[in-house]
Parts: structure tokens; C-alpha cells; sequence
């Protein structure tokens, strides 16, 4: 596993997946290899003109790419739903899912449905997609879900009594949290699926992305541009974890994935996770949450 690099993926004909967040960073250059590989991509992306530009962009690059893009808004509701009676439309089964879009520390906000905006699309957003696409996933013969969290796990605490950040927000808490509940969602539904599917995590390590800028933090982007010239790595490597986790013969039940050097940089590995991330007890109590605030519930 240590050299692992995208043209070790094994062959993608005749799959179909779903990755969310398609137009930019990690989820463009998850696309481009799996279209590389033979798959059926559908890019999920929030804005029209933008997945047309990033499909152009990938077909470009891979020019026997079977692609089609898909509108998703996380940050709704309807958007998801919309959305998946979309893909139903288009596909009989749904063999891989990337959940891999998401907004990182930004300022206090809610989604449409009211939720805090992170909790809300980096987590709640992505639990009710892949419900809602859960038929598709469970008609597949090896589907899998990959989830996208982060090291920012780690700072992650899941505040029960205070979810939305009501009594008092601070938007590196928040995305902690949300991180922290990409991973215990995938412990839970590779648990509760029980063998019809397969789910795992993946993290990206230090990779520039687009989620750096655009913050309304002048000294954190500043910082952040001169550890991107010294320590990140490309976006397109942030994506070997996640593209492992999707497509490697030897990935089990509710694996996590990142680089290999100080979780940073570099080929991915198996990493370890909090303590927090671990509990069984907050990873159901999280489900129960999620099921009541979405109004969707998985049937295996």
C-alpha cells in the first residue's frame, strides 16, 4: 500500500459512481481517475456553470470519459432529494458514492432547512443523500460508500446538547465536529449494513484546495498560502486516499484512510482515528439525530 498511485486502480468498467463536490479540488481529481479507469462518473455539484466548466475540463483530460452531471445543494434538503430521484432516473444500481463535498470553518450560518451550515453539508447533507440512494447502493453486488473527514476530526467533540452551535459558535469547533460525524456515520452504516455494503473514511491530509480560500480570515488565508507552498501537497494527491478507499481489493468495513507521512502527505495508509471517533454509543446516538433532523431512514 505505501506506492500506491492512481494508475494502480483496478478496472472501473462497468461501475457507476456518484461523487459529490465534482466541480473542484478532491472531488474533481476523484472523478477524473475513476473516468480514467472505465467508470461511469456522475459529478454532483452545487453550481450549474461551474460543473459545466470542470466537466470540460475533465473530459479534456480523460476524452473517452462516460460523465454526466448531477445539481446537488447539500444545504437543502430538497436538493438532495431532488437530486437522487435524479440519479434513480438515470441508473438501476449505484455501485461506489464519494461523499466528499464540504465547508471547512466557515462564519456562523444555516442551511435551508435551518441547520448549522457545516454539521449541516458536511455531515447531515451527506446522511440524508446516501439514505436516499440507498436502494441504488444495496441493488449494486459490492457497492461502496466513501465519506471524506479530515485530521480536524481530531479537535472534533460531539456536543449533543448544543449540535447547532446555539449558545455559543466558533467555527474551528463546529467543523471539528463535523469531521468527527463523517466518521462515526461510516462506522454506523458499514455496522448496520451488515455486509450489503461496504463503508469507509478517508482524510486528505495537508492538500490545497479551494476550502483554504475565500475563509474572510485574512491572516489565516495568508498563513495558509505559505504552508501550501512549503508543506501541502497537490489536491490531486489529497485525492489518492479517498480514490484507495473507493477502489482497493483489500479495503474492509469501516477502514480510514490518509497519507502516510505524519498523516500530511504522500501514498495512503490505514490511520487511526480519536478515541471520540471510536464510541459506538455516540456513533447510534448520532444516527437516532440524524434520522430525526433529515426525516430519512435506511432500510437494509
Amino acid at each position: 500500500m505505501t506506492r500506491w498511485v492512481p494508475a494502480d486502480i483496478p478496472d472501473q468498467s462497468g461501475r457507476t459512481a456518484l461523487v459529490t463536490g465534482a466541480n473542484s479540488g478532491l472531488g474533481f481529481h476523484t472523478s477524473v481517475e475513476l473516468a480514467r479507469k472505465g467508470a461511469r462518473v456522475l459529478m454532483a455539484c452545487r453550481n450549474p456553470s461551474r460543473a459545466e466548466e470542470a466537466l470540460g475540463r475533465l473530459r479534456s483530460q480523460v476524452p473517452e470519459a462516460t460523465v454526466e452531471l448531477v445539481t446537488l445543494d447539500l444545504a437543502s434538503l430538497s436538493s438532495v432529494e431532488t437530486a437522487a430521484e435524479n440519479v434513480a432516473g438515470r441508473t438501476q444500481t449505484l455501485d461506489l458514492l464519494v461523499n466528499n463535498a464540504g465547508v471547512m470553518a466557515v462564519g456562523q450560518g444555516v442551511t435551508a432547512d435551518g441547520f448549522e451550515m457545516q454539521l449541516g453539508t458536511n455531515h447531515l447533507g451527506h446522511y440524508a443523500l446516501t439514505g436516499r440512494l440507498l436502494p441504488l447502493l444495496l441493488a449494486a453486488p459490492a457497492a461502496r460508500v466513501v465519506t471524506v473527514s479530515s485530521g480536524m476530526h481530531k479537535m472534533g467533540r460531539m456536543r449533543f446538547d448544543d449540535l447547532m452551535g446555539d449558545t455559543g459558535y466558533h467555527r474551528w469547533r463546529a467543523y471539528g465536529q463535523s469531521k468527527l460525524a463523517n466518521l462515526l456515520f461510516t462506522a454506523e452504516l458499514d455496522r448496520r449494513a451488515g455486509g450489503a455494503l461496504l463503508a469507509a473514511a478517508a482524510h486528505p491530509g495537508y492538500a490545497s484546495t479551494h476550502l483554504q480560500q475565500g475563509q474572510g480570515q485574512p491572516l489565516f488565508e495568508a498563513l495558509m498560502k505559505i504552508g501550501n507552498a512549503v508543506l501541502a501537497q497537490s489536491d490531486a494527491q489529497g485525492a489518492w486516499p479517498s480514490l484507495y478507499a473507493a477502489t482497493a481489493p483489500d479495503v474492509r468495513g469501516n477502514d480510514y484512510f490518509g497519507p502516510h507521512l505524519f498523516e500530511l502527505r504522500g501514498h495512503p495508509t490505514r490511520v487511526d482515528r480519536t478515541r471520540q471517533a471510536k464510541s459506538e454509543t455516540d456513533a447510534q446516538r448520532l444516527w437516532d439525530v440524524s434520522e430525526s433532523l433529515t426525516k430519512v431512514t435506511y432500510t437494509f
